[in-house]
């Protein structure tokens, strides 16, 4: 059994094998490997018994559901007009220069990932961003610069 098929397995067995239970496996496993692959989202659809479309479907439809291998931490920049009015672009702009990268893409040492959101539902505090399921609210660029190298010493 592979580690993907023992994963599924353990993760069905904790959530169950009905159609309410594929959200909580497709995130166990994102968890645990920090993306679906197709082999993964392939035995999921196996273990629930439903078409590989669904899982597919329903993996590529929820933005924290990556379907692409990801940096070890995905900074998630909250896009909102709320976000935007209160210098988020600048914020996003700090990111890029710090680490080099556009929006959706990866560092080539594969440690960060930047990627925009639609809501964190952080608006009342924007600019907000998430480090993986951290938040981060109120931002300028100097400090998004403090938190990228506090990361970067990790």
């Amino acid at each position: 059994m592979s580690e993907i098929e023992t994963l599924v397995k353990e993760l069905a067995d904790k959530h169950g094998r009905k159609r309410e239970s594929l959200i909580p496996i497709l995130q166990g496993v994102v968890e645990k490997e920090r993306y679906l692959s197709d082999e993964a989202m392939t035995e999921i659809a196996r273990e629930l018994d439903i078409a590989a479309a669904q899982v597919y479907g329903t993996a590529t439809f929820y933005s924290f559901l990556d379907t692409v291998p990801r940096g070890k931490y995905v900074i998630r920049i909250c896009k909102t007009i709320s976000c935007s009015m209160k210098n988020g672009n600048e914020v996003i702009k700090a990111i890029s220069d710090i680490l080099k990268i556009q929006v959706g893409e990866t560092t080539p040492d594969k440690k960060f990932t930047l990627l925009e959101a639609n809501c964190l539902g952080w608006c009342h505090k924007g600019p907000a961003m998430l480090i993986n399921d951290t938040p981060y609210t109120e931002l300028t660029p100097q400090k998004v610069r403090e938190i990228i190298a506090e990361y970067k010493r990790k």
